[in-house]
């Protein structure tokens, strides 16, 4: 079934008492979540009927209080368990090894979670890793668990993450079946009404957990698919939200460029339309030259990572990604244009915020209740006055989603100070000797170490 189909069904009244939504989509993932929730539970029940439960601390007797007890309004109950790792087996082992690497500096306590999950699937116990231990595994057992990096690669990420586990206390590898509980759940049944909700990044279908979910709900997935055609549209129908307002679309040419450059990947690809609208000006039509002097060859967007970070407050993962733009040769003024207008994001969020005219947004709300909630009272405040212009207001949901949820970490101040700042390293690189890549480093420590 797919995503559209199974929300059809829900607007009908049929829905199912479990929902997995597994890939690597996690734009689509949550925009789906956020309308099955729309579907399933009224948001005036949500205070007493929605529970939100990490995938990686989950305690399964809460799990299954929750699923086998009524709401206390009477109504529906929704249990959503966020990034489970439960569908995982040891086909999975090397993609673990990977996300645990990738999430070491940015999210510790994520890398920890996949870690312990590693060492369940893999057999491996904490007493065989702690302190030292782990310089005792082979690298023939490394490879067995579907490790293949070098040992020199090994030795930098391995000793960090046991380190984090055993800061924060997570050393207990769960001896718990959770697979046979989870299919226990759903043999039993829930509770009238009540209905879960999983989510997560891979899963193999062999298992007869992921068996069981599929016969007893509904499984939809968000990944990549082999078909070209059906990426590009889903790209396509989130770009017109994004180009309609400027009046501008691509031609045939541009878009095989971008994707020969994206591979259609959503996030990547509008973050690369973005830069486009700003770059063709008041030029309708973008072109596929446009796109090969604009959109750098590459799949990973590390403009879209640069940002991300620095909204985030991320200082580690900023002058990360600032030092892959710079190795891969991209200009030092492009850098400061995105930056800046990222700031520039920032500050009118925080004016919308600060001005009362919108629901609240926490970094808790979740995009499908945006969109349904609160995008149309952003929408009300564009006018014929400033449709089109470069004002957050009028950018893609996604966006002002992303900047009312980030803002918060900023002052008002401190925003309106950072484009002063920004003003003067622009002044500065194109009127003294400074080093540009030191003016950007500078200015990211700033931004990211002031207090909120």
């Amino acid at each position: 079934m797919t995503p559209e189909q199974a929300l059809a069904e829900l607007k009908k009244g049929k829905t199912a008492p479990c929902y997995l939504l597994y890939g690597d989509q996690e734009y689509l993932i949550e925009e789906t979540l956020g309308d099955l929730l729309d579907g399933l539970i009224p948001a005036a029940d949500r205070s007493f009927g929605l529970f939100s439960l990490d995938g990686d601390k989950v305690e399964l007797d809460l799990l299954k209080d929750h699923l086998s007890s009524a709401s206390l309004l009477g109504g529906a109950k929704v249990v959503v368990v966020r990034g489970t790792t439960i569908f995982q087996s040891r086909e999975n082992l090397g993609d673990l090894t990977q996300k645990i690497r990738d999430h070491l500096d940015e999210k510790p306590d994520k890398a920890a979670g996949y870690f312990l999950t590693f060492l369940k699937i893999s057999g491996f116990t904490w007493e065989d890793v702690q302190g030292d231990g782990w310089r005792k595994i082979t690298d023939e057992q490394w490879r067995k668990a579907g490790d293949n990096s070098t040992p020199e690669d090994r030795n930098k990420w391995l000793p960090r993450i046991v380190e984090i586990c055993a800061s924060a206390g997570r050393t207990t590898v769960s001896a718990t079946d959770a697979d046979e509980q989870y299919e226990k759940f759903l043999t039993e049944g829930f509770a009238p009404g009540n209905h879960l909700i999983l989510t997560a990044e891979a899963v193999d279908k062999r298992k007869r957990l992921f068996k069981a979910v599929d016969k007893a709900g509904i499984v939809l997935h968000f990944g990549r698919t082999s078909k070209e055609a059906a990426t590009r549209q889903v790209l396509q129908n989130e770009a017109a939200k994004l180009l309609g307002p400027h009046g501008k679309r691509l031609t045939e040419g541009a878009w095989r460029a971008l994707g020969e450059k994206t591979g259609f990947e959503l996030r990547p690809s509008l973050n690369e339309l973005e830069k486009l609208i700003l770059y063709s000006g008041r030029r309708q039509v973008i072109s596929e030259q446009d796109v090969e002097e604009v959109v750098s060859q590459t799949r990973e967007n590390k403009v879209f990572d640069l940002t991300a970070a620095l909204a985030g407050k991320n200082t580690k993962a900023a002058l990360a990604a600032l030092e892959a733009l710079l190795d891969q040769g991209e200009h030092h003024l492009a850098i400061l244009t995105m930056i800046s207008r990222e700031v520039r994001h920032l500050l009118q969020a925080s004016i919308l915020t600060r001005s009362g005219r919108l629901p609240e947004v926490t970094p808790n709300t979740q995009y499908g209740v945006f969109q349904k909630n609160i995008y149309p009272a952003v929408a009300g405040l564009v006018t014929d006055e400033v449709r089109g212009q470069d004002l957050l207001i009028n950018k893609h949901p996604f966006v002002i989603f992303n900047a009312l949820r980030s803002c918060r970490r900023f002052s008002y101040m401190d925003l309106l100070s950072f484009l002063n700042d920004l003003l003067e390293i622009d002044l500065a690189m194109k009127s003294s000797a400074t080093e540009p890549r030191l003016l950007l480093e500078r200015f990211i420590v700033k931004a990211c170490s002031t207090a909120s």
